[in-house]
């Protein structure tokens, strides 16, 4: 089978690798899309940051090269001896969380923070193959009104619906800052979940154009050094919004976040920063809380009844579909040359060809 196997730093190679046999406790999914992540660009751009290089990882025993890829979703292709409850066909969205079941957070149901977290596609080979092997566990199977395009944002979808269940309860007004693929669905979640201020901030106006349609009632361009926090604070009379929700990774958006929030209110960090620096003055006498997000748990079955039961479309962040031959220059280089893209999904059937569909192109143009 054809995977994007990394091996170094801007060294991501289309290589031929055998399928993989799946263990007792595992499934062989034959992979139908998978998502890129700012985690996969990190780890093209400039890594290794997650992936093992030295020592295997010890949920997965993989060290690189790895195959990378952890939004991914596809149809059941072969099961493992102790598999019972699947059949082959089956379509299911993979949630990629590595979990011991053991350790005290895994015993508290907080899995997601188990002591040998990782992730299939970061610590372990991963969904940008034709074919992965993956824990049973990680796989959740699809009613057939859930479109596998779908099941492919479910992760991502996860990490946007943590982050808000972190912020609860969401009531009065929020601002979400930075409007990546987590952003956005943060806002069309915050949405559904009956956020009745939602102020989406970023600096390109397609971006924010999106987020009106998902659910955003206000937008602030922050571009051209605009000052966000008080165009925030001018939306709510002066007084902030109540959470804001940091979902870029920065110094600058972190300051947005805590400029924009209310005394008494919160800010929930989702990107991910190397350090940042905080007045804490500031931050004490405004009685600010400071709240942090990582990964997600038991996200899974809401999204897959938003979608089957409700007619959520989670679809609008995906700006093209790529080959997997095509995943570097398409998919990596594209996302990290920015030109309008925003979730790249790739589809590693062999016959696959790589596309943009025609709304999404306009969007990204203008």
């Amino acid at each position: 089978m054809k995977a994007a196997v990394w091996h170094a730093a801007r060294d991501v190679r289309i290589a031929e690798t055998d399928v993989p046999t799946p263990g007792p406790d595992e499934v062989l999914i034959r992979v139908a899309y998978c998502g890129i992540c700012g985690s996969d660009l990190h780890e093209y751009a400039n890594g290794p940051h997650a992936i093992p290089t030295t020592a295997p990882h010890p949920a997965s025993g993989v060290t690189a090269p790895l195959i990378l890829g952890h939004e991914f979703c596809g149809t059941v292709a072969a099961l493992g001896s102790s598999v019972a409850d699947l059949a082959v066909g089956d379509p299911v969205a993979i949630e990629p969380n590595y979990r011991c079941g053991t350790c005290p957070r895994c015993q508290a149901g907080d899995y997601h923070i188990c002591r040998h977290f990782g992730f299939a596609g970061l610590m372990g080979h991963g969904g940008l193959a034709e074919y992965s092997a993956v824990p049973r566990y990680m796989a959740h199977p699809l009613p057939a009104t859930v479109p596998l395009e779908q099941a492919a944002l479910f992760e991502p979808a996860s990490v946007a619906l943590h982050a808000l269940r972190r912020a609860e309860p969401l009531r009065g007004s929020l601002a979400v800052v930075g409007l990546g693929p987590i952003g956005l669905l943060a806002v069309l979640l915050a949405a559904r979940r009956g956020a009745t201020r939602i102020i989406a901030v970023d600096v390109a106006p397609a971006r924010l154009e999106i987020a009106a349609r998902l659910g955003a009632t206000d937008l602030v361009d922050a571009s051209g050094g605009a000052d966000a926090a008080a165009a925030v604070r001018g939306l709510t009379g002066g007084e902030g919004v109540d959470v804001a929700f940091e979902v870029v990774g920065s110094q600058a958006a972190l300051d947005t976040c805590l400029g924009a929030t209310r005394r008494g209110g919160r800010v929930v960090l989702v990107g991910l920063a190397q350090q940042v620096r905080l007045d804490a003055f500031a931050l004490v006498n405004n009685e600010q809380s400071i709240i942090s997000t990582v990964g997600y748990r038991d996200t899974y079955p809401e999204l897959i009844r938003l979608v089957a039961d409700e007619g959520v479309d989670l679809r609008p962040v995906v700006t093209s579909t790529v080959a997997l031959k095509d995943v570097v220059d398409q998919g990596f280089e594209a996302l990290l040359g920015g030109g309008g893209q925003i979730k790249v999904l790739v589809d590693p059937a062999p016959d696959a060809v790589t596309t943009a569909p025609a709304t999404h192109r306009a969007e990204a143009a203008r």
